[in-house]
């Protein structure tokens, strides 16, 4: 599962006053874009959709041929994690051209599908949804925000990889890509593999998180 954000040089996704910000450029946008052709699905946090109305799409011809030729939709389908399961059905995210799951948490599972929705699946924990959707064939997994989403993700460690764009500004502010309450295991380290100068000043990081077989392995060697 491969989280990807566009952040500030403080680590913020957002000016202090909130809402929906697109930190970056043109380069940050073709790495994302990569992302989400490399995804058999993208996951996204309930409240970051509202605030957006849509996910991204894929645009790039090679890209959606690269995706094409794998005999993969154009578009990798989208999963929502939320509580409610309630959303305006006005939000333009209905009208995309993307297959649209419902992960429901903390609450009681819902019959039947949900307006808007092709699949509903009942959120119990990250460990046993990662198995419900190996069994659904989604093993790449691009997650899109927001931040109690990454939070969720960072405590069960099953985030897998970082990819962050940082942007030429300091915004100050509460709005850090994780929040402040997230919990996360120290002892893990992250492994930088891919770092690359963007358009506008913009930098790509790509970290993997290392196994624990090769931290023990890395220990036996000192």
């Amino acid at each position: 599962m491969r989280l990807v954000l566009a952040v500030s040089l403080d680590g913020r996704l957002a000016p202090p006053s909130g809402g929906a910000a697109q930190l970056g450029g043109k380069g940050d946008r073709r790495v994302l874009e990569e992302a989400l052709a490399w995804a058999d699905a993208v996951l996204i946090g309930a409240r970051t959709l509202r605030l957006h109305g849509s996910t991204c799409l894929i645009h790039a011809p090679d890209l959606l041929l690269r995706r094409q030729e794998k005999g993969l939709a154009p578009q990798p389908a989208v999963m929502v994690w939320s509580r409610s399961g309630r959303f305006a059905p006005e939000l333009p995210f209905f009208q995309q051209p993307v297959m649209r799951w419902l992960l429901l948490a903390d609450a009681q599972p819902l019959p039947g599908v949900v307006a808007g929705f092709s699949r509903v699946v009942s959120f119990v924990d990250w460990t046993q949804t990662l198995s419900c959707w190996r069994a659904l064939g989604v093993a790449r997994v691009t997650v899109l925000g927001g931040a109690e989403l990454a939070g969720s993700l960072m405590a069960a460690r099953v985030l897998d990889e970082l990819q962050l764009t940082v942007c030429p500004m300091v915004l100050g502010g509460p709005h850090s890509w994780l929040p402040s309450t997230a919990e996360s295991d120290a002892r893990i380290h992250w492994v930088l593999r891919r770092q690359e100068p963007l358009l506008g000043g913009e930098l790509l990081l790509h970290y993997e998180r290392q196994s624990q077989e090769r931290q023990i392995t890395d220990v036996s060697r000192r």
